[in-house]
């Protein structure tokens, strides 16, 4: 007969559960706590908090532009509905987190078979903003893209773990197939920038689970030919190219963002005194970059950088010793991810590259894009969990990594 747990002191049974239950999941909590990489979490809310208060800043400026003679918009309208798509990603991040490791590559995969189908219906049946269908309106306004992002990576990273299984399977070709398809659906949005994102993701994890170098500068010779057919073919393509070498309108929404970042120099204008930001078209989302810049310094957007750099080389760091395929090519997609789109947004703000309507992760202001990115960070930070004692344990035994000896 099963003995009865010990009464904790202190402790408050919840009405309807017994002590048991109650302290299952205490236990539950600690272990997670316990497990989840601390330091990422914390990097990942510092950049929430600093999005914030970016988004308040920038509210201002979006909503006198986007206000009209029959609809006023207040001044703090964008920060309110910011504070709300952030409560629910935090929770969101959290319960991923919770989340097994095994739950987490069967939600991912889950989840990356249904917004595949969701992307098939957004030409037919999507809403149409600013020129792009990207958005289904089911009750409310739903971008598949952005979730196909985390669930890209956990996917991806599943096909290209089964060569363990079997070294003859065209793993390779699977997933190359994949991100064709997916290519395809968001050029016929058209998603430009979405669409380089996911080959550079694709490439990463690719490069990682062991391309050869014939195949890598075939990949660069066919991303060369996709640019100029994408130039060729696509309007939208072709704008935002011309525009970036000069050929396009002489003052543009890049040139603007780029004065307003430099606007500050080294430390700003201070928090609600910057003006150039009130030319500024999407503010809150795609050039907030610049609205910092101009308000924080470049001191400030130095900041932001080095804490994607932080992110980056803190999940590398923790992939360092790890032994599971599938671990070190979901969490190197996801981190991937995310630092490839921080770096595009901020290249487009300083006018290095083409505009690509894209936010800058986890501080421009987002519905889909703000609960989508919480949720990779949270399929990140459930992925990568590991037992701090056994990693700290010299003398544990470590079964052989036979990925690493097939590459």
């Amino acid at each position: 007969m099963a003995s009865t747990p010990p009464f904790i002191p202190g402790s408050r049974p919840i009405a309807g559960q017994s002590p048991r239950i109650q302290r299952s999941r205490r236990s539950e909590l600690a272990i997670w706590w316990r497990e989840i990489d601390r330091v990422l979490l914390g990097l990942v809310l510092l950049l929430m908090a600093i999005g914030t208060v970016a988004v308040a800043v920038a509210s201002p400026a979006s909503a006198k532009q986007l206000s009209t003679a029959r609809v006023h918009l207040d001044d703090m309208h964008f920060l309110t509905l910011h504070l709300r798509w952030q409560a629910l990603g935090i929770v969101t991040l959290f319960i991923a987190s919770l989340l097994p490791r095994d739950a987490a590559r069967r939600l991912g995969i889950l989840l990356g078979s249904a917004m595949l189908f969701a992307l098939i219906l957004v030409p037919l049946f999507g809403s149409t903003v600013n020129g792009a269908k990207r958005w289904l309106n089911l009750g409310i306004s739903l971008q598949p893209s952005e979730f196909m992002k985390p669930a890209f990576a956990i996917a991806l990273a599943w096909i290209l773990s089964w060569r363990l299984r079997d070294p003859r399977l065209p793993v390779m070709r699977i997933a190359t197939g994949i991100v064709v398809v997916i290519g395809v659906l968001l050029m016929a949005q058209p998603d430009f920038g979405s669409t380089v994102l996911f080959g550079a993701v694709w490439f990463v994890m690719m490069f990682l689970s062991g391309l050869s170098m014939k195949r890598i500068g075939a990949i660069c010779g066919v991303g060369l030919f996709g640019l100029g057919a994408a130039y060729m073919l696509y309007g939208n393509a072709r704008h935002r190219i011309d525009a970036f070498l000069g050929g396009g309108t002489a003052y543009d929404q890049v040139d603007i963002a780029r004065h307003t970042l430099i606007a500050g120099g080294w430390t700003g204008t201070g928090l609600w005194l910057g003006t150039r930001k009130l030319s500024l078209p999407e503010a809150h989302t795609d050039y907030i970059f610049s609205v910092i810049g101009e308000e924080g310094g470049l001191i400030a957007c130095a900041v932001i950088v080095l804490l994607y750099l932080a992110i980056i080389l803190r999940v590398l760091y923790r992939l360092v010793d790890e032994e599971d395929l599938f671990t070190v090519l979901a969490a190197t997609g996801l981190v991937a991810q995310l630092g490839g789109q921080a770096f595009i947004n901020i290249l487009v703000n300083l006018q290095l590259f083409p505009s690509k309507g894209m936010t800058l992760p986890l501080i421009s202001y987002g519905g889909s894009s703000t609960i989508a990115l919480c949720l990779g960070v949270g399929f990140l930070l459930a992925i990568t969990r590991r037992n701090p004692y056994l990693a700290k344990d010299p003398f544990a035994r470590r079964a052989p990594v036979p990925w690493k000896a097939a590459r």
